[in-house]
């Protein structure tokens, strides 16, 4: 990373200076997060993984699983995934490797790297209106459907004219279901819904409650709308947020690209094992 994104990190509030990097470049290690304090919560699509044209041709880059082993390893477990994606998604993606993880939007989450998967209270999707919803993706070739279990994304990345038509069909959708408890979270050329009452953020909260996460300074790194529900919240958690590729509101600091988020990370991990 250069200077550039060095001076983007920098947080306005400079009381922070000990506990947060202000710096791409090299940085002292008194000027680091302490692992040892810190709980590591990081999305995972356009945050630690770039974009693809469908969810399935994403793919870890080389390095990134030690570094995240190593910082697993180094956090005494706290480093946690927070995504929209299904647990059994993400270990699909990562595999072999397994982390503990925020699924589903907070509808599952798994506490350590071993442990068990555990539902959050969050009811699955109503078959019948999973199948209204999933016949949008009629509506022009390119839609790609995606079930989560606990919710239905519906990607346009390669039917980006059909953008407008898919959220005004979601709309008919609700407006015939006024009293259906769905909740629609737009996204980067995407549009998912899922059952409301929980969401990242309550995941968060749910997962903090938690050892070896309890009692840590959450760092959250994200990108998209659906993660400003964290980046809410990370105040009263007395913890900090990064968005990437763009100046979110109440964030510390932001990242050009997910390329930026993975350097960042193996130079937290190197200057920590430093002298």
């Amino acid at each position: 990373m250069n200077e550039k994104l060095a001076e983007k990190l920098v947080p306005e509030d400079r009381s922070l200076e000990q506990s947060i990097p202000d710096a791409a470049v090299p940085v002292s290690r008194g000027r680091l997060p302490r692992l040892s304090e810190t709980a590591l919560l990081l999305d995972i699509d356009g945050t630690l993984l770039d974009l693809a044209p469908t969810p399935r041709e994403v793919w870890v880059p080389p390095g990134l699983a030690k570094t995240l082993n190593g910082l697993l390893e180094r956090t005494s477990g706290a480093l946690a995934f927070v995504s929209g994606r299904s647990l059994n998604d993400i270990d699909l993606i990562f595999a072999p490797d397994q982390f503990p993880a925020v699924g589903g939007h907070g509808a599952e989450m798994r506490l350590s790297a071993d442990g068990e998967a555990v539902a959050s209270h969050a009811p699955p999707m109503d078959k019948e209106l999973k199948r209204r919803l999933a016949a949008i993706a009629k509506l022009s070739p390119g839609i790609l459907l995606e079930d989560k279990g606990y919710s239905l994304a519906l990607h346009y990345r390669l039917a980006p004219h059909a953008e407008k038509a898919i959220y005004e069909a979601v709309a008919l959708i609700r407006a015939d279901l006024p009293n259906a408890p769905i909740e629609v979270l737009p996204g980067k050329s995407v549009c998912e819904i899922k059952h409301s009452g929980f969401n990242k953020a309550s995941g968060v909260l749910e997962l903090m409650k938690h050892a070896p996460f309890k009692g840590r300074r959450p760092l959250f790194i994200g990108d998209d709308v659906t993660d400003e529900s964290v980046f809410a919240i990370m105040p009263e958690l007395n913890g900090f947020a990064f968005s990437v590729g763009r100046h979110a509101q109440g964030v510390t600091g932001h990242f050009d690209q997910p390329g930026d988020v993975r350097t960042w990370l193996a130079h937290l991990l190197d200057a920590e094992a430093g002298p």
